[in-house]
């Protein structure tokens, strides 16, 4: 008998998140855990992508910073997700969670 869990391409890895920044201003992202971490994404320069930074699974605090402005969301994150932050050309920020399964 096969269980459902045999066709998971992820099992139990850490929740990632990275900065795909089309707008016109450095970007940064501070990513806190429920369990105390912190994870900094530092001057993600326009037109570029910050490699993916993992973090504890759990609620997360993200603090994304353009131009100066402070955004803040929190998230509860599991296990096998990715987390695309995504600033547009007006430096609008979207956020996209992405199933590794």
């Amino acid at each position: 008998m096969f269980g459902f869990n045999s066709c998971k391409k992820c099992k139990d890895e850490d929740p990632s998140a990275r900065i795909m920044n089309n707008g016109t201003q450095k970007a940064s992202v501070q990513i806190k855990t429920s369990g105390g971490s912190t994870v900094n994404i530092n001057n993600v320069d326009p037109g570029t992508s910050s490699p993916s930074s993992s973090y504890a699974p759990g609620e997360v605090v993200f603090t994304i910073t353009v131009a100066n402005i402070e955004y803040i969301e929190t998230v509860v994150m599991l296990d096998c997700y990715d987390y695309d932050i995504a600033i547009d050309a007006n430096n609008n920020i979207t956020t996209t969670a992405i199933d590794r399964n």
